[in-house]
């Protein structure tokens, strides 16, 4: 099967949108977050919620399509189920137990529930608390996932998709015959229900129980991206309306903006204009990468082991490099553009230099063993200096 590089690419930006939003995470005003910047500004309130609406959606049905390319290649479900959990859940553990807590620790120093000390810290953590409330998020359950609960979402999602896959898949070929006006709106319509239906009941909350109304939002792009594959007819549908879906985006983002500015208790309708929001972007996003992405770029093949060690460093990176840097009085603009190469250039020694080269750390970063990237090499061979072209 020809490998599909917009979808590598794809899935890369993505990727790259999650960790920009974290960074403005730093500086929007009035929205919560582990720390602060000074520097915050209001301004930022609407391109933050403009890429918020579809970013997380756009990830998830990536994953979906990420998960049908290997169906299509790798062992029976079983195996495969085995193999995910491995994935996901192991990096998901060592990031709770190592690279999360310096979060939780941050934010519980700049909120005076702690004193100074790390290591302090570092051991009760260990021993599951107990915390003053309010101390960092998660602080009830003595520990946090913070930023990695994407992980078991997508294990949850992985894990009925396989054991569901016989009843989905007969629905594939009715989704990919989707064209138009038809492609723009049958998708909307689950979406759109949900909003209604469940929204209401169930507040986001990344608790991964009660968090109803996003893991019906999250499982059903997850479903479309299983679902979309490789079609070669949807994906020049996709191609031909990626201008269309951009200017709907655009349009219904200016509306959801309007209608949430002039009733301070919207009705419904600004929530609905999100879902719009959300499923056109992500056609635009598919259609425009399918038309420019779709080549072997130079960086491809790093870009592809990098991206899981950079998203689960990049959120701790940040921290670090705000506590190092706030205290130093930096302008708005000099500030986070430090934060932002220091988190680069962090995530990018740590990978290159450490992790993508020791076996035990691919496997707690959730990349294949370095016996797998080098077919030719045998299991348990010396493979220092090798490297990926």
């Amino acid at each position: 099967m020809q490998r599909r590089h917009d979808i590598d690419t794809l899935r890369f930006l993505a990727f790259g949108l999650v960790m920009v939003y974290h960074l403005g995470m730093a500086y929007v005003a009035d929205w919560p977050w582990h720390l602060k910047s000074a520097h915050a500004a209001e301004w930022l309130q609407w391109p933050m919620r403009a890429l918020n609406l579809w970013r997380l959606d756009l990830v998830f049905l990536v994953s979906g399509l990420a998960l049908g390319l290997l169906m299509r290649r790798e062992a029976p479900a079983r195996a495969l189920w085995r193999q995910r959990s491995a994935r996901l859940l192991l990096p998901l553990a060592f990031g709770m137990a190592v690279v999360v807590p310096y979060q939780a620790y941050a934010q519980a120093l700049a909120g005076g529930f702690i004193g100074p000390g790390f290591g302090a810290f570092l051991w009760r953590y260990a021993q599951g608390g107990p915390w003053p409330a309010g101390a960092f998020d998660g602080w009830q359950f003595g520990i946090t996932w913070n930023h990695l609960w994407f992980l078991p979402y997508l294990w949850l999602y992985t894990s009925v998709l396989l054991l569901a896959r016989r009843a989905l898949a007969p629905l594939a070929p009715r989704f990919q015959a989707l064209r138009g006006a038809g492609l723009l709106l049958v998708p909307l319509l689950p979406l759109v229900l949900w909003s209604l239906w469940l929204r209401p009941h169930f507040a986001p909350t990344h608790d991964l129980i009660k968090d109803w109304w996003l893991h019906a939002v999250y499982f059903t792009v997850f479903v479309y991206g299983w679902w979309i594959g490789t079609d070669a007819a949807l994906w020049r549908e996709l191609t031909r309306l990626r201008w269309w879906a951009l200017g709907l985006a655009v349009v219904a983002f200016a509306l959801h903006v309007a209608l949430r500015t002039a009733w301070p208790s919207p009705p419904p309708w600004p929530r609905l204009l999100a879902d719009a929001v959300s499923w056109w972007a992500i056609v635009a996003a598919l259609g425009f990468a399918h038309r420019h992405l779709n080549r072997p770029w130079p960086w491809l093949g790093w870009a592809r082991e990098s991206v899981y060690p950079w998203y689960v460093l990049h959120q701790t990176l940040i921290i670090v490099a705000l506590a190092w840097l706030m205290p130093l009085g930096l302008g708005p603009v000099a500030e986070p553009l430090l934060v932002l190469a220091l988190t680069v250039l962090g995530c990018w020694s740590i990978n290159d230099g450490l992790i993508r080269r020791v076996g035990w750390l691919r496997a707690c970063f959730g990349l294949a063993p370095l016996w797998r990237r080098f077919p030719h090499v045998a299991p348990g061979a010396d493979v220092r200096g090798l490297e990926e072209r």
